[in-house]
């Protein structure tokens, strides 16, 4: 019997301790179920879930003794009820918002929120209940861990929570100010294109670019013009979107906040985040380039260079963006072996010396 008692009580805290993503498996099988095709898009898509859920895992793993501390026994019964209902919690938005007309509802204030003159003002509300979702999402996440763990929880599942959030406003923001009419963030575009154009020069390709300034629809943004030698041409304005500024962004918010978590020294922070801001800023070049040369093979819009827009070029960038600090973390182990072994080699040789003497 005691063993019985105690096999559930192991149980029961291994559940405690996966909580927070066994919370969003539900709604995430619903939204499937309902939009498979968005979760094969990046931008104004759901794919970036599956990144949000991966992350979630990975922090459990990552904290899971320090979880093992949170007892749900140690919860007292008024917490313990308010948890439950917080754990329904995105379960039960996913099913208001996709059944009974809350989505709807959104994309009718949003509407009223985007500009008339917006050519594809239709496409950008109904792009808004996605980013609401993960802002929602971020949300009910801190609210799980709080309820949980506490306050400390919060740091312990804050790349997490602030990665679905900054997703779901950078996606707000570009459907409310589309093109690059959202000024602030255009300040790197400039750059990021002169960069992909000289990549093009030296490749061989001719290159021209110029800024349109002011434009009531697309608002300030610069076009540049790609042809190859073959003598075929695509030109496209690029926004702050499609340039990776994004990406610099969500790159900042989570290395920095990974940094914080860690013991790494304030001059190695600054040399990790600096390297992975150059590596991340380079790949959106790359994302560029590579885009310019689908649509000269294949042709725009075609199904390879519609796809690499929507979906494979920001994966880049969040695929690094994710994996840098399983990298450093890697690296510094791989590191502090091998300094390790370095130190047991010079032992065992000053160990021998003294012996022949």
């Amino acid at each position: 019997m005691l063993d019985i008692l105690q096999r559930v009580k192991r149980n029961v805290n291994v559940l405690t301790r996966l909580l927070p993503i066994l919370s969003f498996i539900p709604p995430l099988f619903i939204l499937y179920s309902l939009y498979a095709w968005s979760f094969e898009k990046t931008f104004q898509g759901r794919t970036f879930l599956l990144f949000f859920s991966w992350l979630v895992v990975l922090e459990i793993i990552l904290c899971w003794e320090k979880l093992q501390k949170n007892k749900v026994n140690r919860l007292k019964s008024m917490r313990t009820a308010l948890l439950i209902i917080v754990l329904l919690l995105p379960t039960i938005y996913v099913i208001v918002a996709n059944y009974c007309g809350l989505n709807a509802i959104i994309e009718d204030l949003a509407k009223q929120n985007i500009s008339p003159n917006d050519p594809l003002k239709d496409v950008h509300a109904s792009s808004i209940p996605v980013s609401t979702e993960y802002m929602v999402f971020s949300v009910f996440l801190g609210l799980i861990v709080l309820l949980a763990y506490g306050i400390g929880g919060l740091t312990d599942f804050s790349i997490s929570t602030f990665f679905a959030g900054t997703i779901g406003i950078l996606f707000t923001i570009d459907n409310l100010y589309p093109f690059g009419k959202f000024t602030p963030l255009q300040i790197l575009v400039p750059t990021t294109a002169r960069l992909a154009a000289n990549v093009f020069n030296l490749m061989g390709y001719t290159t021209s670019m110029i800024f349109i300034l002011n434009d009531p629809i697309q608002g300030s943004y610069p076009r540049l013009s790609v042809t190859s030698p073959q003598g075929e041409s695509i030109g496209f304005g690029i926004a702050w979107p499609c340039s990776g500024i994004e990406s610099l962004l969500i790159y900042t918010v989570t290395i920095l906040i990974f940094l914080k978590k860690t013991d790494i020294s304030w001059k190695h922070r600054i040399i990790y985040f600096s390297a992975g801001a150059v590596v991340t800023f380079f790949i959106n070049v790359f994302r560029i380039i590579t885009l310019f040369l689908l649509a000269i093979d294949y042709g725009w819009p075609s199904p390879e260079a519609q796809n690499f827009h929507d979906y494979y070029g920001m994966l880049y960038s969040i695929t690094w963006i994710i994996s840098y600090p399983l990298i450093i973390i890697g690296s510094r182990t791989l590191w502090k072996r091998i300094r390790n072994w370095k130190t047991d080699q010079k032992k065992h040789r000053f160990s021998d010396l003294n012996q022949a003497s």
